[in-house]
């Protein structure tokens, strides 16, 4: 009987136990709070793509936009490690890039260091095919044409802080079918093909 006594002693003490760390809980775990950042656009068009990079290029999130208009979403960044990081809006004419970097889970947008890319402009009216791209982006920008087929590069050019970038080429004596040019500038590389 003492033997009994005992152990429900020593059980009644483990339940009690027990139950203090129960109702404990909820307050020795303190949870993070979120810091959303609100990521706004007054207008967007439907296809562009939105990401989060690294400094490396390292691609962290991706998505498409699906429809055209204003575009807003909220984006906890401060669970990203200590580093600089920058959001890319690609759209048919240009690239916005918005870098921010991330401290002791602060965020910290460099307002200053904001860019625009604009891209060059291809139009084709019959076989001739106009090449633009806006006067106030003078920096240096390459440009190659290949015929799709077979890969043969056809024209490679080089421009150097053209106040006005504005080509014509005629492919009327050309052979018909697709060509794809390729544009590397700002450390970056895009392509755009056409059918003759």
């Amino acid at each position: 009987m003492k033997n009994l006594v005992k152990k429900s002693l020593v059980v009644l003490g483990l339940f009690t136990s027990l139950m203090g760390y129960a109702n404990a809980g909820p307050e020795m775990i303190k949870e993070k709070e979120s810091k959303v950042t609100n990521l706004s656009f007054k207008s967007v068009k439907q296809g562009s793509k939105l990401s989060i990079k690294d400094a490396n290029g390292l691609i962290l999130y991706k998505e498409s936009i699906g429809k055209t208009g204003k575009y807003s979403k909220g984006f906890d960044l401060t669970a990203l490690p200590n580093g600089d990081y920058y959001f890319e809006l690609e759209s048919e004419l240009k690239i916005v890039l918005i870098p921010f970097n991330v401290a002791q889970n602060e965020v910290n947008f460099k307002k200053e260091e904001k860019n625009t890319i604009f891209k060059p402009v291809i139009r084709v009216k019959d076989e001739i095919v106009y090449l633009s791209r806006p006067s106030f982006d003078e920096t240096p920008i390459d440009v190659k044409i290949f015929f799709s087929k077979n890969h043969d590069l056809i024209l490679s050019e080089k421009f150097e802080k053209e106040s006005e970038l504005k080509r014509v080429y005629d492919f009327s004596k050309s052979q018909k079918g697709n060509y794809t040019f390729v544009f590397e500038s700002n450390g970056r590389k895009y392509s755009k093909s056409i059918k003759i």
